[in-house]
């Protein structure tokens, strides 16, 4: 018996590495990009300004590591994420689900986009419709048909969730669903 729980305890070896993703994560300014990114860091919510170019964080998750490419969400800065795209695996799209109109209107013609773009077009999609803890937010329901997401993505794999820092579990679950369609996507066979 001691034979047996010594094995299992010291000859099992190291833990297998955690596979790495690399993502790109874009969306209006002021979507809560960043702020989002830093708490699943565990970042200092002091230190947090805007991303005017682009970042990158690892994000570490207990089955995986997610390198986010976080590109400033800025009207001069959109018509260049394009450049940022390749050798994405997966895309995060922040809204800002409290937003004016206008504001709204301009977030669903850049993620229609970025699902159509031919470097996007076949990656997992994680939305995230945050600032849920405001009172002018839109539920899930409202920005699926508003964006138009069940015609325009169909075919697609994509999660759209709701989020808001108050709840940042819930954060957490949409990523690890982020992460389950990323694994998926490994196992499929390749096309040749």
């Amino acid at each position: 018996m001691f034979l047996l729980c010594f094995r299992a305890l010291c000859c099992k070896g190291p833990p297998p590495p955690r596979p790495e993703y690399d993502l790109v994560c874009i969306g209006l300014s002021g979507s809560g990009k960043t702020t989002l990114l830093s708490q699943l860091c565990s970042e200092s919510p002091e230190n947090i300004v805007s991303t005017t170019g682009f970042s990158i964080k690892a994000v570490p998750f207990q089955n995986a590591i997610l390198n986010v490419k976080e590109l400033g969400g800025a009207d001069n800065i959109r018509k260049y994420w394009s450049r940022y795209y390749q050798g994405s695996q997966g895309v995060i799209f922040v809204l800002d689900s409290a937003s004016s109109e206008d504001d709204l209107e301009t977030a669903r013609n850049e993620l229609h986009s970025a699902l159509q773009h031919p470097q996007l077009c076949t990656l997992p999609f994680l939305i995230l419709a945050n600032h849920q803890d405001k009172p002018a937010a839109r539920s899930v329901q409202e920005i699926k048909k508003y964006f138009e997401l069940e015609p325009l993505a169909r075919g697609k794999r994509w999660i759209l969730k709701p989020c808001s820092l108050d709840d940042m579990e819930a954060v957490k679950d949409s990523f690890s669903l982020l992460i389950n369609l990323l694994e998926e996507r490994d196992f499929e066979p390749s096309r040749m």
